[in-house]
């Protein structure tokens, strides 16, 4: 589930290995940048930690954010 806290979307998924979670962050990256949004995130081994926010509207949390995060909850099933 995300969690909005200090103006950022914010979550953290994690899998089996360090092959799968840098598999799903090369999936996401296809996604980001077709929407030109890219992520704050932070692989570490099985971990990777998503933080979203939309920085050219004052770093505020917004539609955009939201939908980015939806498209990858979608991957992750």
């Amino acid at each position: 589930m995300w969690k909005e806290e200090n103006n950022q979307l914010v979550k953290t998924f994690e899998f089996d290995d360090f092959t799968s979670a840098f598999a799903f962050m090369q999936r996401v990256a296809p996604i980001a940048d077709i929407m030109n949004h890219h992520p704050d995130w932070r692989n570490v081994y099985n971990k990777v930690e998503i933080k979203l926010t939309t920085h050219d509207a004052g770093s505020v949390v917004t539609a955009k954010d939201r939908e980015l995060a939806s498209r990858i909850d979608k991957l992750e099933k």
